[in-house]
């Protein structure tokens, strides 16, 4: 087998379960939002609101905890197998601060639903509903923490299995919760909160059990009988997350603010929007999960110091997340007539969706490209200069063209939402530009490796 086929098949072996995770995941979503639909207008809008507030924040938690992912694999791949422990426990602790963050921001939020102009028959609904998501916050982070480390070890099926799981307990913790079940209380969209802090509980222990006893983690085990707790390295940690962390948010709050200023433009072009945005977020789902994987690929060569297995690591990667691209952006050209009719029967909102798509289909490369450079980049554990980059690609240049192009006349006539795609677009390109260019800078360094 060449070099080639075996980096590859070491990549499949990784992402896909990683791929199966995140679809599992983000159907907890569509399953809270489909079951609190059916019991009236304010639940759905209560837990839809509430989203936008806890989804970022568990995004955020999740790309400072994706430090912890680069950093292990550096040291597997060297063999230094002593670090392993002391270091996984310096995630834990990372992931008891950020928990606790979370959990007092979700409870703090009724005064900021006030100063959103959160419509006031859905506003306690949405309160009640953050604080008892609030709950689940310290255990999302611990789930978080063990994910990075048990992907460090190339072992991501628990991370599939234990997700299929948390989807399979959160449908009927839903069911109970939400419509008063078995002795309890009818709870509506507020027992969609509580449901998810159970479930985001249950995957967190379900994987700690997992760790401590299953034989692949021999050698490099996480356990907690002698505790360490490294000021330095928690800190370099944390210094290594947070551009991550930020960089996700970036781009998630991109989409937000560009929903907003679409939404002066009527309930059909925001609905057109919402479809094509909501499919293409499904489809980045893939090119994530193999930067995911790539991150670790990458740390492991590194660790080994071995030149010749990080640019088989890099290149096969590329050409992955290169066909990946090119496919989707085939499939939604050749079917964004169709997926429309999966969301909705109003012909004007699948007519705008479909033509939403076509700007989707152009971003698809450039989307690939640029995720798979930041998954790099991570395993080279730099992540200061990818948040500038990225700030400077979605902020500096992808919201303010798609402003002008679509709401205003300063370059031609207003073009609406398809302006804010033109705008995606040229982010998006810009962002795997500058980010190809700092991984090619990069791989010309000389490999030098931290000491922890």
């Amino acid at each position: 087998m060449t070099s080639s086929r075996r980096e590859l098949k070491a990549l499949l072996a990784l992402a896909l379960p990683i791929l199966g995770g995140q679809l599992a995941q983000t159907a907890n979503g569509f399953v809270d939002t489909v079951m609190a639909g059916r019991v009236s207008a304010n639940d759905l809008a209560a837990v839809a609101v509430g989203a936008s507030v806890w989804v970022p924040l568990y995004l955020f938690m999740t790309g400072v905890l994706m430090s912890v992912t680069p950093i292990l694999s550096r040291h597997l791949g060297g063999e230094r197998l002593e670090r392993i422990n002391p270091l996984a426990q310096q995630a834990l602790w990372l992931s008891l601060g950020l928990g606790m963050l979370g959990f007092l921001v979700l409870r703090s939020m009724g005064p900021v639903l006030v100063v959103m102009e959160v419509d006031t028959a859905i506003r306690p609904l949405v309160d009640d509903y953050l604080k008892a998501l609030s709950w689940g916050m310290p255990g999302a982070a611990l789930w978080l923490a063990l994910r990075s480390y048990t992907e460090a070890m190339s072992h991501t099926r628990p991370v599939l299995w234990i997700s299929v799981i948390g989807l399979a307990v959160n449908i009927p913790c839903n069911y109970v919760l939400i419509y008063g079940k078995l002795g309890f209380p009818e709870m509506g969209g507020v027992g969609c909160g509580w449901a998810t802090s159970l479930v985001l509980w249950l995957m967190a222990l379900l994987m700690a059990g997992y760790v401590a006893v299953h034989r692949v983690y021999q050698g490099a085990r996480l356990q907690l009988r002698e505790r360490h707790l490294e000021w330095r390295n928690l800190f370099y940690m944390l210094r290594l997350g947070l551009p991550v962390g930020l960089s996700i948010f970036f781009e998630v709050s991109i989409f937000s603010v560009i929903a907003l200023l679409i939404s002066r433009l009527g309930a059909e072009t925001v609905a057109g929007h919402q479809i094509a945005l909501n499919f293409t977020a499904l489809i980045f789902m893939v090119p994530l999960s193999f930067a995911l994987a790539t991150t670790v690929r990458v740390g492991r060569a590194r660790g080994r110091e071995d030149q010749a297995a990080l640019r088989e690591a890099i290149g096969t990667s590329m050409r992955v997340s290169l066909g990946i691209g090119l496919f989707a952006s085939i499939a939604l050209l050749l079917g964004r007539h169709h997926i429309p009719l999966i969301y909705t029967d109003n012909s004007g909102v699948q007519t705008l969706a479909a033509y939403l798509l076509i700007f989707a289909a152009l971003y698809q490369v450039s989307d690939a490209i640029q995720v798979w450079a930041s998954g790099c980049l991570r395993g080279f554990e730099d992540t200061a200069w990818p948040m500038v980059l990225t700030l400077l690609s979605y902020w500096g240049l992808g919201l303010p063209l798609g402003y002008v192009l679509g709401l205003t006349d300063l370059l031609v006539p207003a073009m609406g939402p398809a302006g804010f795609w033109i705008g995606l677009v040229a982010g998006l390109s810009g962002a795997a530009l500058l980010l190809g260019v700092r991984l090619i800078w990069r791989m010309r360094q000389p490999l030098s490796v931290r000491a922890l």
